[in-house]
Protein backbone atom coordinates (compact mmCIF):
# COMPACT_ATOMS: atom_id res chain seq x y z
CA UNK A 1 0.00 0.00 0.00
CA UNK A 2 1.21 3.70 -1.03
CA UNK A 3 1.69 6.21 1.81
CA UNK A 4 0.55 9.72 1.26
CA UNK A 5 2.25 11.97 3.48
CA UNK A 6 1.10 16.57 3.46
CA UNK A 7 3.46 18.71 3.78
CA UNK A 8 2.19 22.08 5.33
CA UNK A 9 4.05 24.70 5.63
CA UNK A 10 4.00 27.00 8.52
CA UNK A 11 4.49 30.01 6.55
CA UNK A 12 0.95 30.80 5.93
CA UNK A 13 1.25 32.67 2.64
CA UNK A 14 2.77 29.03 1.41
CA UNK A 15 1.21 26.21 0.12
CA UNK A 16 1.67 22.66 1.33
CA UNK A 17 1.89 19.55 -0.98
CA UNK A 18 1.36 15.54 -0.90
CA UNK A 19 4.28 13.38 -1.28
CA UNK A 20 4.47 9.46 -1.67
CA UNK A 21 8.56 8.96 -0.47
CA UNK A 22 11.29 11.10 0.84
CA UNK A 23 12.89 12.05 -2.59
CA UNK A 24 9.46 13.92 -3.60
CA UNK A 25 9.32 15.04 -0.10
CA UNK A 26 12.95 16.97 -1.01
CA UNK A 27 12.05 17.93 -4.58
CA UNK A 28 9.16 19.72 -3.32
CA UNK A 29 10.74 21.33 -0.01
CA UNK A 30 13.54 23.10 -2.75
CA UNK A 31 11.06 24.23 -4.85
CA UNK A 32 8.19 25.33 -1.97
CA UNK A 33 8.03 29.39 -2.15
CA UNK A 34 5.83 31.41 -0.25
CA UNK A 35 3.94 34.29 -1.83
CA UNK A 36 6.51 36.83 -1.20
CA UNK A 37 8.93 33.92 -3.75
CA UNK A 38 11.03 33.41 -0.36
CA UNK A 39 12.07 30.28 0.21
CA UNK A 40 10.01 27.84 2.40
CA UNK A 41 11.94 25.93 5.47
CA UNK A 42 9.76 24.68 7.81
CA UNK A 43 6.69 22.15 7.59
CA UNK A 44 4.72 20.07 9.65
CA UNK A 45 4.57 16.49 8.69
CA UNK A 46 0.52 15.12 8.11
CA UNK A 47 -0.02 11.20 7.67
CA UNK A 48 -2.90 11.16 5.16
CA UNK A 49 -3.36 7.60 3.75
CA UNK A 50 -1.23 4.72 3.74
CA UNK A 51 -1.92 1.49 6.45
CA UNK A 52 -2.99 1.96 9.62
CA UNK A 53 0.60 0.05 11.15
CA UNK A 54 2.21 2.85 9.31
CA UNK A 55 0.13 5.52 10.36
CA UNK A 56 0.39 4.33 13.82
CA UNK A 57 4.42 4.29 13.00
CA UNK A 58 4.04 8.23 11.89
CA UNK A 59 2.31 9.32 15.55
CA UNK A 60 4.80 7.35 17.65
CA UNK A 61 8.16 8.48 15.98
CA UNK A 62 6.22 12.06 15.65
CA UNK A 63 6.92 12.30 11.93
CA UNK A 64 8.46 15.76 11.25
CA UNK A 65 11.13 17.02 8.36
CA UNK A 66 14.15 15.56 10.10
CA UNK A 67 12.78 12.15 10.16
CA UNK A 68 10.35 11.71 7.12
CA UNK A 69 13.36 9.85 5.19
CA UNK A 70 13.86 7.68 8.08
CA UNK A 71 9.89 7.15 8.34
CA UNK A 72 9.56 5.52 4.32
CA UNK A 73 12.74 3.63 4.64
CA UNK A 74 11.78 1.63 7.72
CA UNK A 75 7.92 1.32 6.14
CA UNK A 76 9.58 -0.36 3.26
CA UNK A 77 12.23 -2.40 4.77
CA UNK A 78 10.85 -3.90 8.35
CA UNK A 79 7.90 -6.44 8.72
CA UNK A 80 4.78 -5.85 10.88
CA UNK A 81 6.30 -7.54 13.63
CA UNK A 82 9.66 -4.69 14.02
CA UNK A 83 7.23 -1.40 13.28
CA UNK A 84 4.97 -2.95 16.15
CA UNK A 85 7.81 -3.16 18.02
CA UNK A 86 9.06 0.80 17.35
CA UNK A 87 5.18 1.46 18.00
CA UNK A 88 5.16 -0.17 21.60
CA UNK A 89 8.94 1.21 22.46
CA UNK A 90 8.91 4.43 21.69
CA UNK A 91 5.00 5.29 22.12
CA UNK A 92 4.05 3.28 25.29
CA UNK A 93 7.30 2.25 27.05
CA UNK A 94 8.87 5.67 26.46
CA UNK A 95 12.22 4.94 24.88
CA UNK A 96 13.90 7.72 22.96
CA UNK A 97 13.80 7.94 19.09
CA UNK A 98 16.57 8.92 16.79
CA UNK A 99 17.50 8.71 13.13
CA UNK A 100 19.50 5.24 13.96
CA UNK A 101 16.95 3.70 16.06
CA UNK A 102 16.10 -0.21 14.67
CA UNK A 103 13.46 -2.78 16.37
CA UNK A 104 16.67 -4.81 18.14
CA UNK A 105 17.48 -1.59 20.20
CA UNK A 106 14.22 -2.51 22.25
CA UNK A 107 14.04 -5.15 24.76
CA UNK A 108 9.79 -5.78 24.60
CA UNK A 109 8.17 -8.76 25.58
CA UNK A 110 5.09 -8.97 22.86
CA UNK A 111 2.10 -11.85 23.10
CA UNK A 112 -0.28 -11.98 20.58
CA UNK A 113 -3.28 -12.48 22.75
CA UNK A 114 -7.05 -10.83 23.00
CA UNK A 115 -6.75 -10.32 27.11
CA UNK A 116 -5.00 -10.77 30.39
CA UNK A 117 -7.00 -13.76 31.34
CA UNK A 118 -5.63 -15.51 28.11
CA UNK A 119 -2.23 -14.34 28.70
CA UNK A 120 -2.31 -16.34 32.12
CA UNK A 121 -3.71 -19.45 30.32
CA UNK A 122 -0.94 -19.27 27.84
CA UNK A 123 2.05 -18.75 30.58
CA UNK A 124 0.16 -22.15 32.64
CA UNK A 125 0.15 -23.98 29.65
CA UNK A 126 3.58 -22.97 28.82
CA UNK A 127 4.70 -24.01 32.54
CA UNK A 128 5.86 -20.72 33.50
CA UNK A 129 4.75 -21.57 37.21
CA UNK A 130 6.12 -24.63 37.22
CA UNK A 131 4.71 -28.38 36.55
CA UNK A 132 1.04 -28.36 37.74
CA UNK A 133 -0.40 -31.66 37.16
CA UNK A 134 -3.90 -31.72 35.33
CA UNK A 135 -6.25 -32.87 37.84
CA UNK A 136 -5.27 -29.63 39.72
CA UNK A 137 -5.68 -27.12 36.92
CA UNK A 138 -9.33 -26.45 36.83
CA UNK A 139 -9.02 -25.16 40.34
CA UNK A 140 -6.98 -22.78 39.13
CA UNK A 141 -7.72 -19.24 39.27
CA UNK A 142 -6.95 -17.49 35.90
CA UNK A 143 -8.33 -13.97 36.72
CA UNK A 144 -6.44 -13.79 39.61
CA UNK A 145 -3.50 -14.51 37.35
CA UNK A 146 -4.31 -12.25 35.32
CA UNK A 147 -4.94 -9.31 37.62
CA UNK A 148 -1.41 -9.79 39.27
CA UNK A 149 0.16 -9.61 35.42
CA UNK A 150 -1.56 -6.89 34.79
CA UNK A 151 1.52 -5.14 36.73
CA UNK A 152 3.95 -5.87 34.46
CA UNK A 153 1.73 -6.62 31.41
CA UNK A 154 -0.38 -3.85 29.39
CA UNK A 155 -2.88 -3.75 26.84
CA UNK A 156 -2.52 -2.19 23.42
CA UNK A 157 -4.39 -2.60 20.28
CA UNK A 158 -1.57 -1.99 16.84
CA UNK A 159 -3.18 -1.98 13.46
CA UNK A 160 -6.26 -3.31 15.02
CA UNK A 161 -4.97 -6.18 16.79
CA UNK A 162 -4.85 -6.50 20.65
CA UNK A 163 -1.39 -6.99 21.84
CA UNK A 164 -0.04 -7.45 25.40
CA UNK A 165 2.80 -6.04 26.23
CA UNK A 166 5.93 -5.71 28.60
CA UNK A 167 8.35 -3.21 28.38
CA UNK A 168 12.17 -4.90 30.05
Amino acid sequence: MTITLHARPYDISAEGFYFRSAEEFDRNVTNARNSHGDPVEEFEIQFIDGASIHCELAEAIGINQENVGWFFASADAWDEQEKTVVILAIGECGYVFDSNTTPDDFDLDIYHVDSMRELAEQFVDEGMFGEIPERLQNYLDYDAIARDLAVDYTEAVIAGERLIYRCA
